[in-house]
């Protein structure tokens, strides 16, 4: 079965919301700090088990897949024919929406990772020999905000795919008739009399 643009959108779509919600949870579920145990000379931090890390993950990976679906599916060969792409970066729209994706996909991956990878360093690296240690986790409200932008970015993605379904459309149009496609009537309305 061929994809059609109906079917990416759908895949953009559903990607960029498993993303959003994957990011949500993974801020909701991130603990606000850990329970410090003093030792000699050293503080221990213990973090309860939680799924931020994973969660944070799993966000960007789908992400990633929303991002890697929406580019690919701008110059995909739908029903066979394909488009040149310098017919569709000839469009200022396209082009500033283009940009504006791959911005906001590129922000909200670093967003996402910067306190994913954070929590974890936190996690593993939980011997302090500051003994004033309060057992720190990531910064709050990154995850958060990234996993809105995840849902943004699949948003301008959809927006990128119908710019470029609109160009597709007038490219064949203008090939189709260049090479005789459907004949067009020229004939005037009015047919003048000579005396």
């Amino acid at each position: 079965m061929a994809m059609s643009m109906k079917h990416m959108s759908i895949i953009i779509a559903t990607l960029g919301v498993i993303s959003f919600i994957f990011g949500v949870v993974a801020e909701n579920k991130k603990p606000a700090a850990g329970t410090a145990i003093p030792g000699k000379g050293a503080v221990i931090c213990k973090y309860r088990s939680d799924p931020t890390v994973a969660l944070g993950f799993l966000s960007v990976i789908f992400l990633a897949a929303s991002a890697v679906a929406g580019f690919s599916s701008l110059f995909h060969p739908y029903k066979g024919k394909s488009i040149p792409q310098a017919i569709l970066l000839r469009s200022t729209t396209f082009v500033v929406f283009l940009n504006v994706a791959l911005g906001t996909t590129g922000l909200a991956a670093a967003l996402l990772l910067w306190p994913t990878i954070s929590e974890q360093l936190h996690i593993t690296r939980n011997i302090h020999h500051n003994l004033q240690t309060e057992c720190p986790t990531a910064k709050t409200g990154l995850l958060g905000g990234g996993a809105f932008l995840s849902l943004d970015s699949a948003l301008f993605w959809l927006v990128c795919l119908m710019l470029a379904n609109n160009a597709r459309e007038d490219y064949f149009e203008e090939t189709e008739d260049f090479k005789g496609g459907p004949a067009v009537n020229y004939e005037p309305d009015v047919v003048i009399k000579s005396a």
